[in-house]
């Protein structure tokens, strides 16, 4: 139980949270009960969490990533995605330019920062999704290389 003094209009209120559970809880404004629906909470899950204690397999940590196959099985091609939520400011390449790991692809500001996109694989530029002056938010596929 939680217990709030607020003040609408020039008029105090002291408010009680008796019982919250979801989006409903039954509060008490200065002595009255009520039923209400709270907007903008979302549900909690009502599973048990599980925590498991991280073992490491090795003492050995690469210090370079290990280049990704430059196409999926089904040929589609691998997606370059943005890191963060940004504006692309350039384009450094274009459809077919062959490109190698850590070229520059695109620039893409964000924060106020340039930040290089870089090819993480070898291969063929498939396709370019975002176009300069696009915003792009984290996790959007800006380039397909095959």
């Amino acid at each position: 139980m939680k217990e709030y003094k607020i003040k609408v209009n020039g008029t105090n209120y002291a408010v009680t949270i008796d019982d919250l559970d979801e989006s409903k809880a039954t509060v008490s404004v200065n002595g009255q009960a009520y039923h209400v629906e709270v907007e903008g909470m979302a549900a909690k899950p009502r599973t048990s969490k599980i925590v498991q204690k991280a073992v490491p397999t090795s003492t050995t940590i690469p210090t370079t990533p290990t280049p990704r196959p430059a196409s999926s099985a089904t040929g589609e091609g691998a997606p370059v995605k943005s890191p963060l939520p940004g504006v692309v400011l350039d384009v450094l390449v274009k459809e077919g330019d062959v490109v190698k790991v850590g070229q520059k692809l695109m620039i893409l500001e964000a924060m106020k920062m340039e930040n290089n996109i870089e090819s993480d694989r070898d291969g063929v530029v498939k396709s370019i999704v975002a176009r300069k002056g696009d915003s792009v938010l984290e996790g959007d596929v800006l380039i397909t290389i095959a």
